[in-house]
């Protein structure tokens, strides 16, 4: 007799605007795909503030912290609350200071037979939120790069490369500008390949990898970067695989990893069961992964794949009429 099946225990934390109408839709394809899990909801974002003054309670960060893995919808902040973005603000308090987002071609995409991974580092960089008014009508703006943080992302990227079976690493850049900062980072870089002997290391300039990945992105595997160029530089691949649909994001830190919807505001959408719900679904995907359930997230892939190749039930930026609810149950029927 087989054994029952695990049961896994995750944060599930909804989200703002289209979050909880995309969460609904994902939990759905899950249990039809047989995964055992126990939901475990809290507050974040807009509607933590109601109730706790914060959108982050310091409940829901013991919530994560203890079981390690979160499953995650776009946070907002009330408007005019003056308060920092609460997505940022979980990263920084949860240490997740790597950010994954790997992209393979959805069908139909510009570049078939895609599959890339772009590793951002989160913590610093321009994101390090140190601004200041020197004198009226002058912001300066801190830059923040330290050899700890660029050697960690680093090694994360090539144990992720080995484990993961890629060849080549592009350490993406601005030092022949900014040479002291982006220099640090590419020494680091450098420091840490030595370890790896069989993964290839290249070093491009940021603007030359734009380029480069839009006239040819099968020359790219696997990208590490700080965190400014790694925001714009997943978001370019990820329109050549397919748009927003193709958008997948993992955070890790020690112990814990949170997978979160990449998505916009969508205010025109909330609340009509209107929102395409693959960039929350594509995330949970990873999420198995992570947790072993290896076989059910390829069956969703696969689930996801014919629904769009057939064109059955898509939701109307992927050009049909079909609800939130009746594009999940395509793809769970589809498994």
């Amino acid at each position: 007799m087989s054994a029952p099946p695990r049961t896994h225990r995750v944060v599930l934390l909804p989200g703002d605007s289209i979050g909880p109408e995309i969460a609904d839709a994902t939990l759905l394809v899950i249990e039809a795909a047989g995964v055992s899990i126990e939901w475990i909801e809290a507050r974040a974002g807009v509607r933590a503030m109601v109730n706790y003054g914060t959108p982050i309670p310091s409940e829901t960060i013991a919530l994560v912290r203890q079981t390690g893995i979160a499953l995650k919808g776009r946070l907002l902040a009330a408007p005019g609350s003056g308060i920092a973005n609460p997505n940022v603000t979980l990263r920084k308090v949860l240490g997740l200071y790597a950010q994954v987002r790997p992209v393979r071609s959805l069908p139909g995409s510009r570049y078939p037979d895609l599959d890339l991974v772009v590793v951002r580092e989160t913590t610093e960089g321009e994101y390090s939120g140190l601004e200041h008014r020197v004198v009226p009508g002058v912001v300066e703006s801190i830059k923040v790069v330290t050899a700890a943080a660029c050697s960690r992302i680093a090694r994360f990227a090539f144990e992720r490369a080995a484990r993961t079976g890629r060849k080549k690493i592009t350490a993406v850049h601005k030092a022949n500008i900014m040479k002291l900062s982006d220099g640090l980072f590419l020494e680091c870089v450098r420091a840490v390949a030595k370890d790896y002997p069989a993964i290839a290391l290249e070093e491009m300039i940021v603007d030359n990898t734009a380029m480069r990945l839009v006239s040819d992105p099968y020359r790219f595997d696997l990208l590490v970067m700080e965190s400014f160029y790694g925001d714009l530089v997943a978001e370019l691949i990820t329109g050549l695989a397919g748009g927003m649909s193709a958008s997948r994001s993992a955070l890790y830190g020690d112990g814990i990893a949170v997978f979160e919807a990449v998505h916009g505001e969508a205010p025109d959408l909330v609340g009509k069961n209107l929102a395409n719900p693959l960039p929350l679904l594509g995330s949970a995907i990873l999420m198995l992964q992570h947790l072993g359930e290896n076989e059910a997230a390829e069956r969703i892939e696969r689930a996801i794949a014919t629904v769009l190749t057939e064109k059955r039930a898509l939701t109307r930026d992927l050009g049909g009429t079909a609800r939130t609810v009746e594009m999940a149950t395509a793809i769970a029927n589809a498994l």
